[in-house]
């Protein structure tokens, strides 16, 4: 477990809104203890390292090709909702995927949304992150 989610209530409800608590959802693959299955299950856990600011996870689910350096996460944005509008391909017998998603977050007293089409391809065995459009 990384130092980022050592601390982590995973009987709490995961903040991908799946349903399912973070002990049973994104916990584990935050942890490194499981990789995610499908294209989505790594967008959702990439919504949770956001959410829960874990920069470790964003950055080895990120495709090294096109992964930044270094990431700062901006601490004033709180991230509470996802909402996958569609997948194309990323199930566990597909080599690249898509997901399209809106994410909802809060800045202080402003609200606002990311829109974006993901890019998800398998490398060395385990889905990353390649990059998307925003809009």
């Amino acid at each position: 477990m990384t130092s980022e989610s050592a601390n982590r209530d995973v009987s709490a409800r995961c903040p991908c809104l799946s349903g399912l608590v973070l002990g049973d959802c994104c916990g584990p693959v935050l942890a490194g203890e499981r990789a995610a299955p499908t294209a989505e299950a790594l967008m959702r856990s990439r919504f949770t390292a956001f959410a829960l600011g874990d920069r470790n996870h964003l950055l080895v689910s990120w495709h090294p090709d096109t992964r930044p350096d270094a990431l700062d996460l901006d601490e004033s944005v709180r991230w509470y909702r996802l909402d996958i509008e569609s997948t194309a391909a990323g199930s566990p017998f597909d080599a690249e995927g898509e997901v399209t998603f809106t994410a909802l977050y809060r800045r202080g007293p402003e609200r606002g949304s990311l829109h974006e089409r993901s890019r998800f391809t398998r490398f060395e065995g385990r889905w990353v992150y390649v990059d998307g459009i925003i809009g």
